[in-house]
């Protein structure tokens, strides 16, 4: 037997062990993030809502116009302040609800009925505490105004019923 050594040099891509970790990174780690990206691509598709089997119909009814423009006659009578009442005021001050003076209380409308006509048909129209703003709802501010002289004028007062602006004369 002959005693012949034989050694070949490995010859590979890979020769030192910083090599041999960006080698395995690259390998391992990099196919999972891509995996991962593919998955949020596919499952980022539109969908129709929860519940919904017409998909035109669910995304026009998410994309439509926030306003709305509503054409009234302006010609129609005014309403009374009790019909207003009746009709809007009636929820919460008829009943005292979320401290609102009760209908008819001259205690609980006196210091309010002080502050003034005006005082009163702004606080309805731009809200105050707990009360919405009512103005541009389903009454017109004259209106309003009419709401809050018939329940200032139930608990004591003695205010006139607004009237609305004339209109201003043709020359």
């Amino acid at each position: 037997m002959s005693d012949h050594n034989h050694e070949e040099a490995h010859t590979g891509p890979i020769k030192t062990p910083k090599q041999l970790l960006i080698a395995t990174f690259l390998a391992f780690v990099v196919p999972v993030f891509i995996i991962i990206g593919l998955v949020f691509y596919i499952t980022s598709a539109p969908k129709p809502s929860a519940g919904t089997t017409n998909m035109e119909k669910s995304v026009s009814e998410r994309i439509q116009k926030v306003g709305a423009v509503e054409i009234r006659d302006a010609n129609r009578p005014l309403r009374s302040g009790e019909d207003v009442f009746k009709g809007q005021c009636s929820a919460c001050h008829a009943t005292g609800a979320a401290g609102s003076p009760k209908f008819g209380d001259a205690a609980a409308w006196a210091p309010r009925i002080k502050t003034g006509l005006n005082a009163l048909v702004n606080s309805a129209l731009k809200g105050k505490g707990a009360m919405s703003p009512q103005g541009g709802g389903d009454f017109s501010d004259v209106e309003i105004a009419r709401g809050a002289v018939y329940m200032a004028n139930a608990a004591g007062a003695k205010f006139a019923e607004p009237q609305p602006a004339a209109a201003p004369a043709a020359k």
